[in-house]
């Protein structure tokens, strides 16, 4: 994986681990478990989305790499929908603030990478 990639994602799942043991101390068990099942969502995502999207070679065309960035982009939001899906199905005492700010919180890692 390139090393820009491996950056943000460590860093997503740093923050959300941060937020996670924040918001726990403060709300409690169920409030950091949602919160760190947002961000993984957010990075998990994210991962399906580089695995896709990079597959081409760079001596690839503009149209092929750009349908390649177009499937990551769809898988990325079939993964988020599934997540979701899951959560709202499957964990009936999810917090849901906390939920979508672990979620939230791995489009901070963007900005913090266009910095870098």
């Amino acid at each position: 994986m390139h090393p820009q990639v491996s950056w943000i994602l460590s860093r997503q799942v740093a923050l959300a681990i941060f937020l996670a043991i924040l918001v726990g101390m403060i709300f409690g068990v169920n409030a950091a478990v949602s919160l760190m099942v947002g961000g993984m969502i957010g990075v998990v995502a994210n991962a399906g989305y580089v695995l896709r999207a990079m597959r081409v070679s760079e001596n690839k065309s503009p149209v092929k790499v750009f349908q390649a960035q177009a499937a990551g982009e769809g898988l990325k939001f079939f993964i988020t929908l599934a997540g979701f899906a899951l959560v709202f199905l499957g964990y009936k005492d999810v917090a849901v603030l906390s939920l979508f700010l672990g979620y939230v919180s791995t489009f901070v890692i963007y900005w913090m990478a266009l910095l870098k």
